[in-house]
């Protein structure tokens, strides 16, 4: 990948215009729409791991995080001959399959990525993700609360992988064997999120309306669904620090990390030292928790 100063890219063999390259997309933590460039550049194995072969919705932020944003699921016209699209119910949404693709997305200051559950052309879900969403800004205890679902997870032989959602909550991450339905994964997510429910009633509620949560934090086991999309494994989010989604180790969690802590100026660091920890978790074989539901 060769810079010049133009502001242009060449990238696999695409030209690639990069606008106000100087311009800053997160203030305070320094990143410019050139570093951002850069780093969407490095990220790319692990982000497009996520994306590719899902219809992608992307927020953009043409000034900044913290500047007006608006959601993008139609690819703007016209498109570079390069970038894939993937049609679904009248929406022309972008398939991000390419690192051309990507820093194309950046530079029209897309700075988060969220893909659907599903792969294009398939109805089952490509993996399970079960949210954990904080009512509060601030939540101390949104770790301790992984670590709860994590181990009632585990008590069912189900191995799983928290992620921070870059933003202020956390999801379980379970990739699973092909073949179960998105119907199936959240009669498990109910089970779940009801037994949590009623153990420690003082921390977690399925409460769909955020005004009757209390402080409390919320399952969404509903999030999981056809249509609908998460933020990606190694999506940066429009916050402050420049917060990336990242993956993390159990012993991790039990620590307390702040979200915070996992950001564009510390990811790459760590994925050179752990590698996508996603990927060395087995695709999981959910028949044995289905057939005790069922009966």
């Amino acid at each position: 990948m060769a810079v010049t100063t133009k502001g242009t890219l060449l990238v696999e063999g695409h030209e690639l215009t990069i606008t106000n390259p100087n311009k800053l997309l997160w203030p305070e933590a320094g990143i410019t729409k050139a570093d951002y460039i850069s780093k969407l550049s490095e990220l790319s194995p692990y982000l497009l791991r996520y994306c590719r072969n899902r219809h992608l919705t992307t927020i953009r932020f043409p000034n900044g995080y913290d500047h007006k944003s608006f959601y993008q699921k139609n690819a703007p016209d016209p498109v570079p001959d390069f970038v894939k699209l993937a049609p679904l119910d009248g929406i022309n949404y972008i398939n991000l399959d390419s690192l051309p693709t990507l820093l194309w997305l950046g530079n029209l200051a897309c700075l988060e990525f969220h893909p659907s559950f599903h792969r294009i052309g398939d109805k089952l879900p490509a993996e399970w993700v079960i949210d954990i969403d904080p009512t509060l800004e601030e939540e101390p205890r949104i770790m301790e609360a992984a670590h709860i679902i994590g181990e009632v997870l585990d008590s069912l032989h189900i191995q799983s992988i928290a992620k921070t959602s870059g933003a202020t909550g956390v999801q379980i991450y379970i990739p699973i064997q092909p073949g179960y339905t998105f119907e199936q994964l959240r009669k498990i997510g109910y089970f779940i999120a009801s037994y949590v429910v009623k153990i420690y009633p003082n921390l977690f509620t399925i409460e769909r309306f955020k005004k009757n949560r209390g402080d409390k934090i919320y399952i969404d086991y509903l999030q999981h669904w056809y249509g609908k999309t998460l933020s990606a494994p190694y999506t940066p989010r429009a916050k402050k620090d420049a917060s990336v989604s990242t993956p993390l180790l159990w012993k991790e969690v039990e620590l307390r990390p702040s979200p915070r802590e996992f950001n564009l100026h510390t990811v790459l660091d760590r994925l050179r030292k752990y590698g996508d920890l996603i990927e060395g978790v087995p695709h999981q074989n959910l028949d044995t928790i289905l057939a005790r539901l069922n009966h």
